[in-house]
């Protein structure tokens, strides 16, 4: 080789080049999620900390709102990842629940039946909504925003034409006894907490007709539907030849095909699991509450993506993590009960999501940037 090749030679290939670990961290989807967190925990130590945040009914409290927004976060963080949005998930949440109020409750239906076929329903719908994206190559944020306005319109529709009313109560009657309606109602770990109550571990009731039993009596299955769905979502990612799947579908979806990978099926397959979710969140719901309402789930949709979007994913799809869409998930339920808890208007939390979405999205920017190689 001449002097002239050798000087005309790259030092080093740029697609073997090695990367620092500093670097290589930097693009971990879950950075954002992990420094937004620590953040939130130590602004609230250091200004909430004896307002009753961190006692045994403050955790619980915060951490069923966190719970709330991890169930759909996990559903829209595998969505997204693949390319697509839903945004009929808060539409999704209220007619889920009016559905489960109608069967349950003006039909008389067995519980466990009932939200059997308030699943079925709605699993349909989010097959719809992929089929539709899939088949026409229309953007799935104006599919799905068609469906935030046809599910609403029918959830406020129905109970209306059969109660004249919005909301409709009775569940919590309705699903006594019923097995199903315990998995997604009940509370676990009943005798553990009484017995920390009886340990002075946890705190108890000083007065009442409950005096002497802990102010926690038990994890809401809510919070036990949460850390399920974490962890499906996080091993079928990160796991399963159906996560790197999703990636592809995301990634480049005509490179994935060429491939040999099933998009239009998993992309369908996604929209179908982020409608589970949402009907998974509305259960729990109106288990808790006892009643349906045709406002519910009003905005949840937003809140499900700015929660992947702190979590780290990209909203060009392709790149992102369900552990760090849960930890999103979670700096929004401190943060809102936080809030209460620090004396701090309430109306602030919404400024709040405008700023963190804001920056989520211009660190999201440049870690694509810095994936891609971008200028």
């Amino acid at each position: 080789m001449t002097d002239a090749s050798k000087t005309d030679a790259p030092d080093t290939d740029e697609r073997v080049k090695e990367m620092s670990s500093f670097r290589r961290s930097l693009i971990r989807p879950e950075l954002g999620g992990m420094v937004g967190t620590i953040a939130v925990f130590v602004f609230f130590l250091l200004f909430a900390f004896d307002s009753g945040m961190f006692n045994s009914q403050g955790v619980m409290n915060w951490s069923i709102v966190s719970a709330q927004f991890m169930i759909i976060a996990v559903g829209a963080c595998l969505l997204m990842i693949a390319g697509e949005f839903d945004l009929s998930v808060g539409s999704m949440i209220g007619f889920a629940g009016m559905m489960i109020a109608v069967f349950g409750v003006v039909l008389g239906w067995p519980m466990w039946i009932t939200i059997i076929i308030t699943f079925a329903i709605c699993i349909a719908i989010g097959a719809v909504n992929g089929y539709i994206v899939v088949k026409t190559g229309l953007p799935s944020f104006i599919v799905t925003l068609a469906f935030l306005f046809i599910l609403r319109g029918f959830t406020i529709y129905i109970p209306q034409t059969l109660e004249n009313k919005t909301i409709i109560g009775g569940i919590r009657d309705a699903a006594e006894g019923d097995w199903l309606g315990a998995i997604f109602g009940g509370k676990i770990g009943g005798g553990l907490f009484e017995m920390l109550g009886n340990a002075g571990v946890i705190a108890t009731f000083e007065r009442g007709s409950r005096m002497g039993e802990p102010v926690v009596d038990g994890i809401p299955m809510m919070i036990i539907w949460a850390i399920a769905l974490i962890v499906f979502g996080h091993v079928l990612l990160t796991k399963t030849r159906f996560g790197n799947w999703i990636f592809a579908a995301g990634g480049d979806s005509e490179a994935a095909r060429n491939s040999g990978v099933p998009v239009n099926r998993v992309k369908i397959l996604m929209f179908m699991f982020t409608a589970f979710c949402a009907t998974v969140f509305a259960t729990c719901q109106v288990m808790e509450f006892g009643s349906a309402g045709a406002d519910r789930g009003l905005l949840k949709e937003f809140e499900a993506i700015i929660a992947v979007v702190i979590g780290g994913a990209l909203l060009t799809g392709g790149y992102g993590s369900v552990l760090g869409a849960a930890l999103g998930a979670l700096i929004f339920g401190v943060v809102q009960q936080g809030l209460f808890f620090a004396g701090v208007e309430s109306s602030l939390f919404r400024v709040f999501l405008g700023l963190i979405l804001l920056g989520a999205v211009i660190l999201n920017t440049y870690i694509r940037r810095m994936i891609t190689g971008e200028r």
